[in-house]
């Protein structure tokens, strides 16, 4: 009887990881499908209005939410541990001061997270841990805030992520050394002109390209859609203040007029709503069913 117990629950279990995996794969899918109407959801730094940014419950807050992709940025520490932060020096998020590259990862971990000013109880995640706990749930935003890729790229290796992450970068010699190591990594170049979007193209074949609202238009979304890529823009600022100020209809307007369709944001939930609610979210809806 008991073994009958043991092995229900372990094919309860598989039941579970199947289903994660299972929607990772869906997203994947959805995600390089560049000519679909679908409208994916980027949460920056993950969902840091509920948590702090670039922390572990901020991810599980984006997987609960039903986010498409967390944007986490990664840094690596003097002793090759990649870890999550965003700024230059760790002054701001942490109780620590100055560069964190410039710090082992057991100094790291002495320290606690800051958020809004104050401290927490949360210490720095390495980018192992965060790569694990979205395995088979989420797509992934590696945004490199560091030029040492060997070891992200050994982390991405060892956690089975490598279809799940890609990485977003300004420098393209950047991209090209992570290209050069293994061509089968998806990469997000970002493109200040029309003209470099068509070279981010030839360069990287990505996926994906992320533009900004200067050169926005149509000419620029056919060009990145007709060779097989998404397009990422920003809703940071004031069009995330206009979600805040209960004015979707027009944001998503201004977002989606030239044929965007993946936007990053600081209000996950309040975007996810709104495209649901305009129609932009039949994906979730079926993933939800399964």
């Amino acid at each position: 009887m008991f073994r009958q117990i043991i092995h229900v629950g372990f094919l309860f279990l598989l039941s579970i990881v199947a289903q994660g995996q299972q929607r990772a794969e869906e997203l994947r899918r959805t995600f390089l499908d560049s000519r679909s109407n679908e409208v994916l959801v980027a949460s920056h730094r993950a969902t840091h209005d509920l948590f702090p940014e670039n922390s572990l419950d901020a991810i599980k807050a984006s997987i609960a939410l039903g986010v498409d992709i967390i944007e986490i940025d990664v840094k690596v520490s003097k002793d090759g541990v990649p870890f999550l932060m965003h700024d230059r020096t760790m002054d701001r998020t942490t109780t620590g001061k100055g560069d964190p590259e410039e710090s082992t990862w057991a100094e790291l971990q002495e320290l606690f997270i800051v958020d809004k000013g104050k401290r927490t109880s949360y210490k720095i995640p390495s980018l192992e841990d965060a790569l694990e706990l979205a395995y088979g749930e989420i797509l992934v935003d590696l945004d490199l805030k560091t030029d040492r890729i060997e070891k992200i790229m050994e982390v991405v290796k060892k956690t089975e992520m490598g279809e799940f992450v890609f990485f977003f970068e300004s420098d393209y010699e950047v991209l090209q050394r992570i290209q050069l190591a293994n061509k089968d990594l998806m990469l997000m170049p970002r493109a200040h002109s029309t003209p470099q979007a068509d070279s981010a193209i030839a360069l990287f074949d990505p996926p994906v390209v992320h533009i900004d609202f200067s050169f926005y238009t149509p000419a620029c979304v056919r060009l990145i859609k007709e060779s097989n890529a998404r397009v990422w823009i920003n809703a940071l600022g004031e069009y995330d203040k206009e979600i805040r100020d209960r004015a979707p209809k027009r944001v998503l307007k201004k977002l989606l007029s030239n044929g965007a369709n993946v936007i990053q944001t600081d209000e996950p939930a309040l975007l996810l709503k709104a495209l649901k609610k305009y129609g932009y979210r039949s994906y979730a809806a079926a993933l939800a069913t399964k």
